[in-house]
Parts: C-alpha cells; structure tokens; sequence
C-alpha cells in the first residue's frame, strides 16, 4: 500500500510503546501519531486524531482493549483497529474481531508481520497472524459454543471478575448500573453452570481467560 500511514500506539508500558514507535516510524512512510496507555485516553486520542489505524493491546488497566475498540467503533464504524497482544488464545481473536477488530496479530510474531498487518488493515481488510489463523482452525468446538454464549459485555465483566475487580469496581469502569453488573454475574454464572467463585475461575481457565493455577 503506497502513502504514509498514521498509527495510534495503546500499551500500557511506556518503554513497549517505544519500542514499537521505534520499528514502525524506520519504515519512513508510518507516523506514530499518539500513544495511549489506557482504553479511555486511547479512544479520547483516536477522537482528536483520526488515525488511519489504532494498534490495539488487550490486556490494559481498567477496561480492556476489546471495550476499547468496542468504544471506538462505536465512534466511528470505519475505524480500523488492529489488536496486538500477547494473548495468544481463540476467545481473545473472537471476541476483538466481535468488537470491530479488523486484525489481530500476537507479540510473539516477526516485526515484518505486524508492518504487513497494519498495511492490510489500513486498506480495510482482515489480518490475522499465522499463529492466530492456526488456532482459530484448532478451536475445539465445545469450547466455541461455550464462547459464543456470552454476549460482548458479559465477556467483558467475566474478563474483570477473574481480575478480581468487585461489582462496583466494574460498574464504575464499564459506566454501568452495580444491578446491571450483578445481572451480567449472574447470567454469567448460569451460562457457564458455575455457582461458586472457584468454579467460575476454572470455567475462565477452561475458555483461556487465565493461565491454569
């Protein structure tokens, strides 16, 4: 793709965020035009500046980068926001890509992969790292039907319960009602057949939403 491209960088550790500045501006024709450590700065940024993509981590303090891009797109519909993450895990792509991702690539893949990732997004098409496109192939299908039973923000919610974040901490950085939190935990719950804490935390395991204690 010809032209020079805008980026707006979202991690939480200043010294990634370099890093990246860094390898994508040697290119010479992508601008990193604003960094964000948080969802909330990331979407006020994307507000002011436009960019022609949004390079997105999931794991942020607060609400996550999948409420981030949900907030973006909401914003704007023809944002294109590429996720890149650590996160490695079939519900993460699934639920990004839900939200309005149009691309989704892992920490672990060649600096080159993640040049061609935001050239392809930028033109408004999918991108999916090789690691990613292989395990979304492997999905085993009882564990997709156990994805696809939670709604956006009730993933959203179950993400911040296994963070150990209280109803009210949620409802504040959600901007929610605590009842229409408690409701969303108790849906929750029931979707997954889980009742107590501890079973909740497993069934976030079984999912990939934790790593296994």
């Amino acid at each position: 793709m010809s032209g020079r491209l805008t980026v707006l960088l979202v991690d939480d550790h200043a010294v990634v965020r370099e890093g990246y500045r860094r390898l994508l501006q040697d290119r010479g024709r992508i601008a990193v035009v604003g960094e964000a450590a948080n969802a909330v700065d990331a979407h006020r940024l994307f507000c002011r500046l436009a960019p022609s993509v949004v390079v997105m981590d999931i794991a942020l303090p607060g609400v996550s980068g999948i409420e981030g891009v949900r907030r973006i797109i909401a914003h704007d519909p023809g944002a294109r926001v590429l996720m890149f993450s650590m996160h490695d895990e079939s519900i993460f792509v699934r639920r990004a890509l839900d939200a309005g991702a149009l691309g989704y690539v892992t920490k672990a893949s060649a600096p080159q992969v993640l040049i061609e990732a935001i050239d392809v997004v930028a033109a408004g098409r999918r991108f999916l790292s090789p690691d990613i496109a292989q395990a979304l192939a492997l999905q085993p299908l009882g564990g997709e039907a156990k994805q696809a039973a939670l709604s956006s923000r009730e993933f959203e919610v179950l993400h911040l319960l296994v963070e150990g974040r209280t109803v009210s901490d949620i409802a504040r950085q959600l901007g929610l009602n605590p009842k229409t939190v408690f409701n969303h935990q108790s849906t929750i719950k029931q979707k997954l057949d889980v009742e107590t804490p501890t079973q909740l935390l497993r069934a976030a395991m079984r999912l990939g939403l934790m790593p296994p204690i």
